[in-house]
């Protein structure tokens, strides 16, 4: 059996296991199954990729099973195994595997454990079959399949209200998008006659423009088929306009947002630009309409991030800006870089998103960054996790010495904007510098809330009226009988592993991804024909001007300092500025009003044309002359007959007489 068909299979069977048996066994059987399973496929997913990395495994189609045969739509179930599938495989069953270790203490003292690894498993499935497509229509299943198991992981506790609205809110917006996916996949069928990718990839070079009648106009047919294809990419990957799911998916258990938002979900867009990057380099306005959204997201959710106090939210839109990097590198022509980004953003926000649930644990579930401080000596190696995951993520590192994983992938990026050399890449390079200096600045706010000044926790009703002490076990405590504590192996585990990857994952492999080839070993590049590779754009990215190279560092530390200054060395600035520019703040605290300009437009009208249909068109027209106006003819009948059925003879028989004087009567006339 080829390795393929146990590191995409392996979930589902683990997923379908846990699934049936539930509570009729125990749930360390469930959680022992699907973990078991999950590390199974990542131990057999780093040899692939490694195999790619050092040139000594070939692309390869492995077939499964004959699906389709209707007319002139004809695929087969197959996996493709090439180096994005291998990126994409050690990415999803690492981070999933760790996942699912790290729920076995965060989730230990919930009575559903076993229906929750069982979603994990569904879930990890799902993606592998994504990313595993060898046809469009085979994506879709997965792409559809990974927003169902959203909605199961994000409303996986429904017995709370906003858990059920986060759940219905991510899987109605991402309809939205998956509408326009669809729309990509149907015209690229009309124009190419096949939804194989290989197949659709060669051809799209000789359709390069071409045009196409749509909505009455004639239009450049790659660019129409990519912007349908991006606006899908758009909802599952939260780009802006189709964002607004992501923080509240935030409701989920905090495993699951390191799942889904982190390393698997939110990536399949970014994943499906690459795949079909051959096919989008032929569509020059689609690409500058993909730099754009990437540019202005990456800005937009930044801002935001900067004002949030639910140290989840934080990390949320943190992932949502750093998606926006990696659709703009895509956007100039740097695939490689975006899938670099992708792939040690992975590592780094895993490992900040099951950090903050150490942190949530400790503090009884507190979210709120408000009521930490102090907690680095009291959850020290919670502390440098997620040291390490803010030095990955705001891109510290030496130029030409060391750095931690974002400072390799990040700075690619803008380099890559710059080189390009475009109004829209310049707009998108400085989009990106100004995210870099407050992507630094809110993620040092989080830590310096989190782990440094004074301990708050202290003045948490929460935290407080949930622990129940004795004065004896509380002792001599003076902070209200309530001692923040580490988290269980289980949790600690993955964090350490993902420490590494935060640390390790740039520098070791900056060679392959970025300049499409291992030194080492293949001449024939990394990538293969995986993605289009632009080997003038990679060329020019290494002769950018020095200044250049130093931005992200620059704006880095500008960012350190000033949430230093604000947040340790005078305490009184924030409350000061949000007085000073409390509109400004208010704005984007407020998610730039997002929300409240889609309930006013989207929402309130679509409750009303329903109840208009409702009172007026089911209750008003359908219910009153249908089932009701039947029951009431059949009432009104039944008295009338009531009347007539009196039990006597007599009546019985002047009826019948009556009837027949009536026919008689009515034929002799």
């Amino acid at each position: 059996m080829h390795p393929i068909l146990a590191i995409v299979f392996l979930p589902l069977l683990a997923a379908i296991i846990g699934g049936l048996t539930n509570k009729a066994a125990p749930a360390v059987f469930t959680k022992s199954i699907t973990t078991g399973a999950l590390f199974i496929s990542a131990a057999l997913s780093w040899p692939i990729f490694l195999g790619f990395v050092a040139g000594t495994v070939e692309p390869q189609v492995v077939p499964v099973l004959q699906w389709v045969q209707s007319g002139t739509l004809s695929f087969d179930w197959s996996l493709r195994i090439d180096a994005l599938t291998a990126v994409m495989l050690v990415v999803i069953n690492t981070v999933s595997a760790l996942v699912h270790l790290y729920s076995w203490g965060y989730m230990e003292e919930d009575p559903d454990q076993p229906r929750f690894f069982a979603y994990l498993s569904l879930f990890t499935f799902a993606m592998l079959m994504l990313v595993t497509a060898d046809n469009l229509v085979q994506m879709f299943f997965g792409w559809e399949g990974v927003g169902l198991a959203s909605y199961l992981l994000i409303g996986f506790w429904f017995k709370k209200p906003s858990a059920n609205a986060a759940a219905i809110k991510a899987f109605v917006v991402n309809r939205v998008g998956d509408l326009g996916f669809m729309l990509g996949i149907f015209g690229t069928f009309l124009v190419f006659g096949t939804v194989s990718i290989p197949e659709i990839l060669e051809a799209a070079p000789a359709m390069s423009g071409s045009d196409i009648t749509f909505l009455g106009m004639r239009l450049y047919t790659m660019d129409i088929l990519c912007i349908l294809l991006f606006i899908g990419a758009m909802g599952k990957s939260a780009q802006l306009g189709l964002h607004t799911w992501l923080p509240d998916a935030m409701e989920g258990p905090t495993p699951v947002s390191a799942l889904i938002h982190a390393a698997t979900m939110v990536t399949a867009g970014v994943f499906m630009v690459c795949r079909l990057s051959p096919m989008f380099e032929t569509a020059p306005t689609a690409l500058m309409i993909v730099t754009f959204i990437g540019a202005a997201t990456c800005f937009f959710a930044a801002t935001i991030g900067t004002t949030q106090w639910d140290i989840k939210r934080v990390i949320a839109y943190s992932t949502c800006s750093q998606l926006g990097y990696m659709f703009f590198a895509a956007g100039v022509g740097a695939y490689g870089a975006a899938m670099f980004h992708l792939f040690t953003h992975a590592f780094f926000k895993a490992l900040l998103f099951l950090g903050a649930g150490s942190v949530i644990h400790a503090m009884h579930h507190e979210q709120d960054m408000r009521y930490y401080g102090g907690l680095r000596k009291k959850i020290p190696i919670t502390f440098w996790a997620m040291m390490a995951g803010t030095l990955a993520i705001t891109g510290v590192g030496v130029l030409g010495f060391f750095g931690f994983a974002g400072f390799y992938s990040k700075d690619a990026i803008l380099e890559a904007a710059f080189a390009r050399g475009t109004n829209m890449s310049m707009f998108a390079f400085w989009m990106g510098a100004i995210a870099a200096l407050l992507t630094s600045f809110y993620s040092w706010r989080l830590m310096f809330l989190t782990f440094w000044g004074k301990p708050r926790w202290i003045e948490s009703e929460h935290i407080q009226h949930s622990v129940h002490k004795t004065p004896e076990e509380a002792g001599e405590d003076t902070t209200g009988g309530y001692h923040p504590h580490e988290s269980p192996i289980t949790m600690l585990i993955p964090l350490g592993v993902l420490t590494l990857g935060a640390i390790f994952a740039g520098y070791l492999f900056k060679y392959p991804f970025i300049d499409g080839s291992s030194e080492m070993v293949d001449p024939n590049g990394f990538w293969g024909a995986s993605i289009y590779f632009n080997e003038n754009l990679i060329h020019a990215l290494h002769d950018v001007p020095l200044w250049v190279k130093l931005t992200a560092t620059v704006v880095m530390l500008l960012g350190l300092f000033g949430a230093w200054l604000a947040y340790i060395k005078d305490t009184s600035i924030p409350g000061k500025f949000v007085e000073q520019f409390s509109l400004v703040h208010r704005f984007v605290y407020n998610k730039w009003y997002f929300d409240e300009l889609y309930n006013t437009i989207f929402i309130k009208p679509a409750f009303w044309i329903g109840r208009l249909f409702w009172t007026r068109g089911d209750i008003g027209i359908i219910d009153r002359f249908g089932p009701n106006g039947a029951a009431w003819i059949v009432e009104r009948g039944v008295g009338a007959a009531k009347r007539v059925q009196s039990g006597y003879l007599t009546s019985y028989a002047l009826i019948m007489l009556l009837g027949l004087v009536a026919a008689i009567t009515w034929i002799l006339m």
